[in-house]
C-alpha cells in the first residue's frame, strides 16, 4: 500500500503519482457510468476521490508539487459527501421504478436555476476568501473549482440537465489552474471531460426529448378509449 501511495512516473522530466492517475481514471469511468444513469457511478466515484485528496495536499502528503490547493481537496470530500446522496437516491428512485436506470433526466426549473445562481456567487466569494486565509495557491480558481463541482454533483442527483453545463463551466477554471501547478494528468482529465461533458449533455437532452414523447404518446393512447367511451 505505501508503495502505490509513493509510485511515480516521470514524464519528460516531470514527477507524477500513480494515484494522482489511477483517481482520475476511476472519475472519469463515474462520469461515464453518470451519462449511462446507472448506480454504479457513485461508489466508483468515491473512490477516486479518496485518491485525489491526498494528491491534492501536496503540503500535507509530499506529493512532488508540494502545493496545497485546499479547494481541489475540500471538493474530495465534497463529492464523497454528495455522493452518498446521490448513491442512496438513485437507488431509491431505481427501487421504485423498477426500471435499470436510475433517475429520468429533466431542466431544472426557474426557481431551481435562480437557487444555484445565488449559491454560485455567494458561495465562491466566501470560499475564495477562507482559501487565501488557509495559504491556497489560487483561492479564487480554487474557490470556483470548489463551489462549481458542488453543484455539478447536486445537480447530477437530482438529475438536472445543467449540471452537465457547469462541469464546463469548472472545466474552463480547472484545466489552466492545474497546467500551472503541475498537476498533468488531472489537468489532462479536465481536458477530455469538458469534451466528454458536451457529448454527456447532449444525451441527457435527447433521454429527456424521448422520455417526454413517450409520455405524450402513452397519454394520447389513454385517451382514445375514454373518448369512445363517452360517444357512447
Amino acid at each position: 500500500m505505501v508503495g502505490f501511495l509513493t509510485a511515480q512516473l516521470s514524464v519528460a522530466g516531470a514527477p507524477i503519482l500513480i494515484r494522482e492517475i489511477v483517481g482520475n481514471l476511476f472519475g472519469l469511468a463515474c462520469a461515464f457510468l453518470g451519462m449511462k444513469r446507472k448506480v454504479w457511478a457513485w461508489p466508483v466515484g468515491i473512490i477516486g476521490n479518496a485518491l485525489l485528496f491526498t494528491v491534492f495536499l501536496g503540503g500535507v502528503f509530499h506529493t512532488p508539487q508540494n502545493l496545497d490547493l485546499y479547494g481541489q481537496a475540500g471538493r474530495q470530500v465534497m463529492f464523497i459527501v454528495v455522493s452518498l446522496y446521490g448513491w442512496f437516491s438513485w437507488v431509491k428512485s431505481r427501487n421504485q421504478s423498477g426500471d435499470e436506470v436510475a433517475i429520468e433526466p429533466r431542466w431544472a426549473t426557474v426557481t431551481e436555476r435562480i437557487g444555484m445562481i445565488a449559491v454560485a456567487i455567494f458561495a465562491t466569494v466566501i470560499c475564495a476568501n477562507v482559501f487565501e486565509m488557509l495559504g491556497s495557491w489560487g483561492p479564487w480558481a480554487d474557490a470556483w473549482i470548489f463551489v462549481g463541482s458542488m453543484l455539478a454533483t447536486w445537480g447530477m442527483a437530482r438529475g438536472w440537465n445543467e449540471f452537465w453545463l457547469i462541469w464546463i463551466a469548472v472545466d474552463a477554471v480547472g484545466v489552466p489552474l492545474l497546467l500551472k501547478g503541475g498537476y498533468y494528468p488531472s489537468a489532462a482529465l479536465y481536458l477530455f471531460y469538458g469534451c466528454f461533458v458536451i457529448w454527456g449533455f447532449v444525451s441527457w437532452v435527447r433521454l429527456e426529448h424521448q422520455h417526454d414523447n413517450n409520455q405524450q404518446k402513452s397519454s394520447e393512447t389513454d385517451q382514445v378509449p375514454a373518448l369512445a367511451a363517452a360517444e357512447r
